[in-house]
This record gives structure tokens, C-alpha cells and sequence, in this order.
């Protein structure tokens, strides 16, 4: 399948967040990355992944939460990777320049978060229930999410490591808290970054199956209501 890459900055509020945006033609549906407190687009795992779904014929947004200032500044204190109402307010931004101002514009959207970006993609998805049709979290804090939990009526799956023993209670008590249909799928031999052989690889084919499966041609001409994120 032939795919078209290229690497853009999109306008976030005030800043310039660095993506990399593929697009297989023709694509089925769309799925931006939210990465974590510590990694960025370049994250070997979450390439993986998106390079899994590009196959499907999915598109894929990885990009930077972050600025390359804002960047150095976590990179001391640690705090920015875990400010939840930022990184939310930036995947909701992602989420409209892909939905209206790219070719893509027409196709679902899901997003896939990981770790703390999880948390940020749940709260945007709570805010953008026209716009969003599926989460997928590897190794995620949904937690995180708080009360945006019970907005999230998009279909969501929750995938951890079984070695990742408090994250998963953690993923557990947020999946009781959704509003939408919510899957937590537990990968045997898993630690919390999937490096063991095998585990990453079935991290991609899960993810690859509840996009394909949620990811329809025309859903969002029929979008559910509700939900708010901090900017409204």
C-alpha cells in the first residue's frame, strides 16, 4: 500500500507542536499518538505501532506535546509530562487540524495513547465525541483522567502489561468509571514498556483490531453528544 509521509507543525495554541504525519492512500481512518511523560514522537514502540497500523490503512499522527523549550524544562522538573489539562488541550487541538484542515478531514479518528498520554487522549476524547471514535491506551494512567472518565462514551481499550501489577489495578478501577464500551486486555509475560519478545507485537494487533473494528467510513456524520475538556 502505497503512503504518503511527511513531517508538519500544527498550530496548538500559541505554539508549534512537531508531528510526523503518514497517510496511506487510500486510507480508512486516522489515529493520532499522545506519547507519555519522558518520550516523544520518535518513540521506537509507539513507531511500531503506527507502522502496523499504516499497513491497515490507517493514518497516523505522532507528534511532539511538547515544545523543544517545554521539552528541557520536564527534562529537569518532570512536572509538564504529568499536566494532564496541557497535554489534553493539545491532543484536542491535534485532533481539529486533523478532523477539518487536512485531506483527512471526513475520517474517524481514534487516538492512542500511552502512559500519561492516555490520560490526555481520554479527556480530549471526553471534549471531541463528534470528532473521535476510539481510544486505544498501552500501558496507560487512564486514571489520570479523573472525572473525564464518565464522558468518554467512545469505545476504549485498555491494554497492559502482566507484569505491570499496579498499573493494571489502576486501568481496572478506570474502566468501571468510563462512560462508553471499555475492554482491558492484559498481555501475558509484559512488563510496563512491552520489550519482552513478542509483547509489542501484540500490543500493535490489538490496537490494529479495535481501530479497523471502530474506525467506520461515515461515522462521524452520525456523532454521539456530550462531554467537555478545560477549554471548552
Amino acid at each position: 500500500m502505497n503512503a504518503v509521509a511527511q513531517s508538519v507543525q500544527i498550530p496548538a495554541g500559541g505554539v508549534l507542536l512537531d508531528a510526523d504525519l503518514t497517510r496511506p492512500d487510500p486510507a480508512r481512518g486516522a489515529v493520532i499518538f499522545a506519547h507519555g511523560s519522558g518520550s516523544s514522537r520518535r518513540s521506537p514502540r509507539n513507531r511500531y505501532v503506527a507502522a502496523e497500523l499504516n499497513a491497515a490503512g490507517l493514518a497516523t499522527v505522532l507528534a511532539d506535546l511538547l515544545t523543544p523549550a517545554e521539552e528541557q524544562t520536564d527534562a529537569r522538573t518532570g512536572h509538564l509530562g504529568f499536566d494532564i489539562d496541557r497535554l489534553a488541550r493539545r491532543v484536542t487541538f491535534l485532533t481539529d487540524w486533523l478532523a477539518y484542515d487536512q485531506p483527512t478531514a471526513g475520517l474517524p479518528i481514534g487516538l492512542f495513547g500511552a502512559s500519561t498520554g492516555a490520560a490526555a487522549a481520554l479527556v480530549a476524547a471526553a471534549g471531541r465525541p463528534r470528532e473521535l471514535a476510539a481510544v486505544v491506551s498501552r500501558g496507560g494512567r487512564p486514571d489520570l483522567a479523573g472525572e473525564y472518565l464518565s464522558s468518554v462514551m467512545q469505545p476504549t481499550l485498555l491494554i497492559v502489561g502482566e507484569l505491570d501489577t499496579e498499573v493494571i489495578e489502576l486501568n481496572r478501577r478506570a474502566m468501571l468509571r468510563l462512560g462508553g464500551e471499555a475492554r482491558l486486555e492484559i498481555v501475558a509475560g509484559a512488563s510496563h514498556l512491552f520489550q519482552e519478545p513478542g509483547t509489542l507485537e501484540q500490543v500493535a494487533e490489538l490496537a490494529r483490531r479495535w481501530f479497523t473494528d471502530h474506525l467506520k467510513p461515515g461515522q462521524r456524520e452520525h456523532p454521539p453528544s456530550g462531554g467537555t475538556t478545560p477549554d471548552g
